[in-house]
């Protein structure tokens, strides 16, 4: 089994959806890419969002919760943070249990 978490991100107050979605795939994702461990990484946009709601699903898989903290503590891992922070309005990390029920 592995470890997945999932960040709910929303765009910066002022910015448009698409400079959002912009910044999060042409600058965000080859930094996260990096992230030591890293075993899948998937980038959802929110099709039209409303304000305030999060413009961005990001899914991350690693082997253990372990392998995530000590990637968010690495240096790459520090610039993944504050790239986020320098661009968002709001960021929500969650860890969840993958449950299949079709395959």
């Amino acid at each position: 089994m592995s470890f997945k978490a999932i960040i709910l991100l929303t765009r910066s107050e002022g910015a448009t959806h698409d400079q959002f979605a912009d910044w999060w795939l042409n600058q965000h994702a080859p930094l996260a890419k990096q992230l030591p461990n890293l075993r899948k990484g998937v980038f959802n946009l929110v099709e039209n969002p409303t304000d305030g709601d999060p413009d961005g699903l990001s899914e991350l898989w690693f082997d253990t919760q372990a392998d995530f903290e000590a990637a968010y503590a690495s240096e790459i891992g520090k610039a993944v943070v504050a790239d986020s922070l320098a661009n968002v309005s709001g960021r929500r990390r969650m860890f969840v249990v993958e449950n299949t029920i079709l395959s």
